[in-house]
């Protein structure tokens, strides 16, 4: 028998991203129709139960914006501009809020998310991916603040003004080169003095330790996965996960197919549902039943084919039904969990 539909709240994914690079002339437009070749816009969004997450503001190298936009690199890197990236992106979202019609609401707080689950409203959370638009004296922080941001990942696979992502081939692992700059250790002060969350994502080993010796706050993994199940370097060693544990921390896991399977392949059509429940089931073993949750990386990366997009969503809560989740854990991964971490990192 199908499972009521479960509300989920997801802990990453790359829409404002596409829309900028695919939809500039009418994101909004596509976000509430349909947003071709990705896996989220508003329709299918409540087809699968979505009803919030948060929503990454990412600023791509220029090579991947001349490909997919079909220009010459040379004339992206001549108006190449993080800030001006970073802000356009952030100005979609409030457009898509404003556009809403009460559908969509742009979240500060915990309260915020929690009236969205009880309204069906959308929660956006505004989360920065790689901290590239910040100048190291962190004056621009309070500006990306005020416009709603409460998530920060200081890095992406690409080195920057606060130290450097992890990045590497598969199998490898995490320990992938230098940890933060000064500026990056500032930064990891000035979140937790905002209670700005801080992602741990995409940090190298070196980066990673650091921030858990610096950090006040539980250590999250907003789109990670278990390192011993799949050799990534951007996966979580046990080493990690123990220290995630010891901070109250969270993981939410990731669907992409090269960061669930054993030998890292990124095809789709072969991965099953039941890769994504190993790493849920490994990260409880690990971290306790309140310490996992979701994190899809919609639009980022490649998902199996059998949740195919936010609308499959239903797919893996029945593939974790039948693993032997009851209804009870199935909420907790599904919102509970991450409403509980967002609330100790934000005090509200």
């Amino acid at each position: 028998m199908p499972l009521p539909l479960q509300p989920v709240f997801d802990g990453h994914n790359d829409l404002l991203l596409k829309l900028w690079l695919e939809h500039a002339a009418d994101p909004v437009d596509a976000f509430y129709s349909r947003v071709e070749n990705g896996h989220l816009d508003f329709p299918r969004m409540r087809r699968g139960g979505f009803f919030g997450g948060l929503f990454a503001v990412f600023i791509p190298p220029a090579s991947y914006i001349a490909q997919i936009r079909n220009q010459p690199e040379s004339e992206v890197l001549a108006d190449y501009d993080p800030l001006a990236i970073t802000e356009a992106q952030i100005a979609i979202m409030h457009r898509l809020a404003q556009a809403s019609e009460g559908r969509l609401r742009i979240c500060r707080t915990v309260k915020d998310i929690e009236s969205c689950r009880v309204n069906r409203q959308i929660a956006a959370v505004l989360h920065i991916e790689g901290a590239g638009a910040l100048d190291p004296a962190l004056s621009r922080l309070e500006h990306f603040h005020a416009l709603g941001v409460r998530s920060i990942g200081p890095f992406w696979n690409l080195p920057n003004a606060f130290g450097e992502g992890v990045s590497g081939p598969f199998p490898g692992s995490p320990d992938t080169g230098a940890g933060m700059t000064s500026a990056g250790k500032a930064l990891i002060r000035a979140c937790n003095q905002r209670r700005i969350m801080i992602d741990v994502s995409h940090m190298n080993e070196k980066s990673f330790w650091q921030t858990a010796a610096l950090s006040d706050a539980p250590l999250v993994a907003t789109h990670s996965n278990a390192h011993a199940l799949c050799p990534q370097p951007r996966n979580l060693t046990d080493a990690q996960l123990n220290a995630i544990a010891r901070s109250a921390g969270f993981v939410g896991v990731n669907f992409g197919t090269a960061f669930l399977r054993a030998d890292g392949k990124r095809d789709s059509a072969t991965t099953s549902l039941t890769e994504i429940v190993k790493h849920v089931e490994y990260l409880i073993a690990k971290l306790g039943e309140d310490r996992v949750g979701f994190g899809s990386d919609f639009d980022g990366v490649n998902v199996p084919q059998a949740l195919g997009d936010v609308g499959g969503l239903p797919q893996l809560m029945q593939a974790l039904s039948q693993a032997g989740f009851d209804r009870r854990m199935l909420e907790k991964l599904a919102w509970r969990n991450w409403l509980g971490v967002l609330a100790a990192t934000w005090g509200e």
